[in-house]
């Protein structure tokens, strides 16, 4: 599967201030936002979640290949399957690119399907098992589609996750805002709203997007 541009902007945008021990990828695919994190962060556990076989394969691979692998672990199994093995145990930071083509969308493909469809990992399930493994302090970041931000925040608080930051992303200045990245916590704290734009003209991109993403290019 190709590297998306919402794995990146999440993997480059999620907080690390609280300096987490222990991160949780939550459907990591093959890893890339998990050795993001890694590449950016100290923490000494970095676990990561595929359910899908082959994604599952490539994230070892990834993760064996790298140059922080002795951090990176990737569990294959389903979120509900991992929470109730993980009883007790808590994470500083969870992060999630989850699926979210819930449309009229259908591919040939089983596996790009599991990939794509909310279906295979719902936003309530998300919400429910994450709030389970985060810590007291830790801190919940994700992108979805900007068209589902309320329903999201709704479901976060619900389980007493309460949003601390939203970035709203746009492709260009004069398109509609596409995606919401946003970040949770069990603490309510004023909230922090700011909005990005990624190009100016095709693949000529604005100096914001160029200083969040740019550790993770060769070329830029």
């Amino acid at each position: 599967m190709k590297i998306g541009t919402d794995g990146v902007l999440l993997g480059a945008w999620a907080s690390l201030e609280n300096q987490p021990f222990s991160i949780l990828d939550i459907g990591a695919g093959t890893g890339v936002i998990a050795l993001m994190i890694a590449q950016r962060s100290f923490a000494e556990l970095i676990d990561a979640l595929e359910i899908e076989e082959n994604a599952y394969e490539q994230c070892v691979d990834n993760f064996e290949s790298s140059d922080w692998g002795d951090r990176l672990f990737c569990y294959h199994a389903a979120l509900d399957e991992f929470a109730e093995e993980m009883e007790g145990e808590t994470y500083d930071l969870i992060i999630s690119n989850p699926p979210f083509y819930d449309e009229n969308f259908t591919s040939t493909e089983e596996n790009r399907n599991l990939a794509r469809f909310t279906e295979a990992l719902p936003f309530e399930d998300l919400v429910k098992y994450s709030a389970q493994l985060l810590a007291e302090q830790g801190k919940f970041c994700t992108i979805i589609p900007h068209k589902n931000e309320k329903e999201f925040i709704q479901l976060a608080s619900a389980q007493k996750l309460f949003p601390q930051k939203i970035t709203r992303v746009r492709g260009h200045k004069n398109s509609p805002i596409k995606r919401s990245l946003l970040q949770f916590g069990f603490e309510q704290t004023t909230l922090e709203t700011s909005e990005l734009i990624i190009e100016i003209d095709r693949h000529v991109y604005t100096e914001d997007y160029k200083n969040l993403v740019k550790d993770f290019y060769l070329k830029m």
